[in-house]
């Protein structure tokens, strides 16, 4: 398990309006299930704080503009984040640490072409365990998803519905007993996790593959590599990483909004320390604060 969300959304929120969890209210012509058309963010909030809300809108707003979704005049920062907490508010959920996915698609119609860039969003609430990040010491074994690979290019770094390799990659993390996977490009760099973006430790040296190479552009990734350029102790560097640099690292970690830093302590017959990830997830958990 990643996370734990015991308990789950009562009400959602389509397009302002508040519905029952189980109300139908999405068709077969939603362009999101009938051509991944679709955008989400997902992100943690505790007591009506969004962590790194900022972050998290000025990435949906770039993604829409990529995807050519026309963004509404009202689909401000503020305007969104009250439509969050109106949606943990109906959930009775104001006081705990909850998992937000905020999902954006292109309205009905049309074929590849379609009808409107107009969209509608849809908002969900997962109440989770922790109100901060904490570290998970059990045992994280990882192994290399090699049946299909990430295309390196603009659209791999956007948070989008077409996740149907991560899927993939999942059920074959399962189905052979690993806890995660990580996944090539097409030039076989490691560029990240099924969920997750991937930090690499060599001594006081901290790598993570460059945007470049179709990773995530993950809030997480970003928050960290400010975090690290502010500290003396360790060099953050962005640059490829090859299967055989993961044999030779002191630790291996991934990073994403939900965990926060979940170290990997397993990799084939390598396994890894998490002084560092520990280190570092402090870190974090004082940025929020301070934030």
């Amino acid at each position: 398990m990643i996370f734990k969300a015991f308990f789950m959304s009562v009400f959602v929120n389509f397009n302002g309006e508040l519905l029952d969890a189980d109300h139908t209210f999405l068709n077969y012509k939603n362009r999101g299930l009938r051509y991944g058309d679709s955008l989400f963010e997902s992100f943690r909030v505790v007591g009506n704080t969004i962590f790194f809300w900022e972050e998290h809108y000025l990435r949906l707003m770039a993604s829409m503009r990529v995807l050519r979704m026309e963004i509404p005049m009202h689909f401000t920062m503020e305007f969104l984040e009250e439509q969050v907490l109106e949606t943990i508010a109906a959930n009775g959920m104001e006081e705990k640490a909850v998992r937000v996915r905020l999902t954006v698609f292109r309205n009905d119609g049309g074929l590849y072409l379609p009808d409107t860039n107009e969209i509608s969003y849809c908002i969900e609430a997962n109440e989770l365990e922790s109100s901060f990040y904490t570290l998970n010491n059990e045992a994280y074994e990882v192994e290399l998803y090699k049946d299909f690979y990430v295309n390196a290019n603009m659209l791999s770094n956007l948070k989008t519905n077409n996740k149907i390799l991560h899927v993939l990659g999942s059920i074959y993390a399962n189905e052979n007993g690993y806890q995660n996977c990580l996944l090539l490009n097409n030039n076989k760099q490691v560029i990240e996790a099924l969920n997750g973006n991937l930090f690499l430790v060599q001594g006081k040296k901290i790598i993570t593959p460059p945007l470049e190479d179709g990773c995530l552009n993950g809030i997480l990734r970003k928050q960290l590599v400010a975090i690290l350029h502010k500290i003396e102790d360790y060099e953050c560097v962005e640059t490829s990483i090859s299967p055989f640099d993961l044999q030779k690292a002191d630790e291996l970690f991934m990073t994403n909004s939900i965990v926060g830093i979940q170290p990997i302590t397993k990799y084939r017959k390598k396994s890894f320390a998490h002084t560092i990830s520990k280190d570092l997830l402090s870190k974090l958990n004082a940025s929020v604060q301070l934030g």
